[in-house]
């Protein structure tokens, strides 16, 4: 596991070539480990050592080291060589630590102590204690990639802010340099720019431009460099909006009307929980999707390594990116009611005891945009489902929209809706159901449907007890009742103005069994020919209800 994801840069957005994956030399509790990312129990207390030593040469004079987390679960501080480094809090953020002082010549002594109680002050996603339905199994410590570089102490390059229109992009460098240098290539492989002197802050004007779209993921490769630096990236030339047509509100890709047609990704693997062995299966998984005539992908609840964004970008595939919750969960309160009987009740009620988590909470969203704020493929966030730990609705979508006003976000998704949102978010379980926009100002979204399972045998997790939204025992069963639910539910509500479906789910999760794959990804559960012609059906009835105004096909 360690050598397939030793050979993907962890940050392909501001990739250099000083890179040193520290995934050799761990071990746990005393007991050596293959690499810091393969613990996949849960246990609240951890302790790692990491025994290495930089290759001679790695870091020049007047140089600095950093030490990179992609995510560790819950809270952890550092040590490196018996000096203490940090503490940080959340385990879905990558995060660095300066180590240039604390470098020994030879062996270096690693300690890293992981606390993890399942906070519910912290985000936490669908982990649990007591795994079951669609509750899951707890994931503890280090799940993701560790690495070091050496970066100039004078003249860094520490951020790129990148801002596309359809004519070209405003680049903002974070640095104290004064200039940089620019270098641009089409996504042909053309160069279009070499080496020109930019300020910091500078737009990068396009003729000619090729855009980004799911059919046409078009992406231009960026340097940028001061005198001591240098960084390589890349952009995408696409906008997303949401405005009425004079009908209904739509989301636009690109000034056009789009149709979401997507699944629900929960990003869990059956041999590793958290992270897919190899990271090739964040490739497959997206063309498994687009192969039956899928374009978007709601990632539920989970932060992936960002180079999960980067196959998103680069195959053309949308993503919706939900928030990590936070908070108390209760069955009743959160699921039954509102499935059966309301789906209102509002959410500013102030309570002390939980300040601290809403603060925690608006500070890792603003962190989540901040990260995936250069990924075309990020069209809009969901930031809270169905109530968990929801709290001041309204507030939060106002803090979201200054933090990044080009995507569109679903404050509400599936109901306690409150005043402010860009969809208005419904989950429609065991029924197919007619729906009608409600809202001159909100597009009507669909956010959650389906969820039939159909178990495989041979290619499920027995030790749980089976779960879904209604069971099917073929695949000739389960593709009949996703063609019914396009047809009864989805077809005619795209004619009420509904502008995108997110089907449960990409693939089965522990007993949970309404995947399109199953868990292990070795069996598509439903016929790709018709599964594929259901989404096509739906993207033709978009097309002629917006082209004609009236009705669908």
């Amino acid at each position: 596991m360690s050598d397939l994801w030793d050979a993907v840069y962890p940050r392909p957005q501001l990739k250099r070539e000083s890179f040193f994956p520290l995934s050799e030399g761990w071990s746990l509790h005393g007991r050596p480990i293959p690499a810091p990312w393969t613990i996949e129990t849960f246990e609240e207390d951890l302790r790692y050592l990491c025994k290495f030593r930089l290759p001679e040469g790695f870091a020049g004079e007047g140089d600095q080291v950093f030490l990179h987390f992609g995510a560790v679960d819950q809270v952890c501080s550092v040590r490196l060589n018996n000096r203490y480094l940090g503490k940080h809090e959340g385990g879905y953020l990558p995060f660095e630590m300066d180590i240039t002082n604390s470098l020994r010549t030879g062996e270096n002594e690693l300690y890293v102590d992981v606390k993890d109680d399942l906070s519910l002050e912290l985000p936490y996603g669908k982990q649990t204690k007591t795994p079951g339905g669609m509750w899951y199994t707890p994931v503890s410590g280090i799940w993701q990639q560790v690495w070091i570089e050496a970066v100039p102490a004078m003249h860094r390059i520490r951020k790129l802010k990148i801002t596309p229109d359809l004519t070209g992009a405003t680049v903002e460098v974070l640095t104290d340099a004064k200039d940089v240098e620019i270098s641009l290539w089409d996504p042909e492989g053309k160069q279009m720019i070499s080496g020109a002197v930019m300020r910091p802050v500078s737009r990068i004007p396009v003729t000619l431009p090729m855009l980004w779209t799911p059919e046409h993921p078009n992406l231009y490769r960026l340097r940028v460099s001061t005198d001591t630096d240098r960084v390589e990236s890349y952009f995408a030339l696409r906008t997303v909006e949401v405005k009425s047509d004079g009908f209904y509100a739509r989301v636009y890709l690109n000034g056009e009307p789009v149709f979401l047609n997507g699944v629900l990704d929960q990003g869990y693997y059956q041999d590793t929980v958290y992270l897919p062995r190899d990271p090739a299966e964040y490739e497959r998984d997206i063309l498994r999707m687009k192969e039956l005539g899928f374009n978007t992908l709601r990632k539920h609840i989970k932060i992936e390594p960002d180079v999960f964004y980067e196959r998103c970008d680069r195959l053309g595939m949308l993503v919706i990116q939900d928030m990590v919750n936070s908070g108390e969960y209760r069955f009743m309160r959160d699921t039954v009611i509102p499935t059966f009987v309301n789906k209102h009740k509002a959410d500013t009620v102030e309570h002390k005891k939980d300040a601290r988590r809403r603060n925690i909470f608006q500070n890792h969203m603003q962190e989540t945009i901040r990260l995936l704020y250069n990924h075309p493929c990020i069209i809009g966030y969901t930031i809270f489902n169905e109530g968990w730990g929801q709290f001041h609705a309204d507030r939060m979508y106002e803090t979201a929209k200054k933090t990044d006003a080009t995507r569109f976000y679903d404050s509400t998704s599936g109901w306690f809706i409150q005043k402010l949102s860009d969809a208005q978010s419904e989950h429609i379980y065991y029924r197919n159901k007619v729906l009608r926009a409600k809202h001159e100002d909100k597009f009507l979204f669909l956010s959650e449907c389906g969820g039939f399972s159909r178990e495989v045998p041979g290619h499920v997790s027995k030790e749980y007890k089976h779960y879904g939204y209604g069971r099917t025992h073929s695949k000739e069963a389960l593709t009949a009742k996703i063609e019914q639910m396009y047809r009864a539910m989805v077809l005619p509500s795209i004619k009420n103005g509904l502008c995108g479906v997110i089907l449960t789910q990409l693939s089965d999760v522990e007993g949970e069994l309404n995947g399109l794959y199953t868990y292990d990804r070795e069996v598509c559960k439903v016929s790709r020919k018709r599964v594929r012609a259901a989404s096509a059906r739906a993207f033709a009835c978009f097309r002629h209800v917006v082209e004609t105004g009236k009705g669908g096909v």
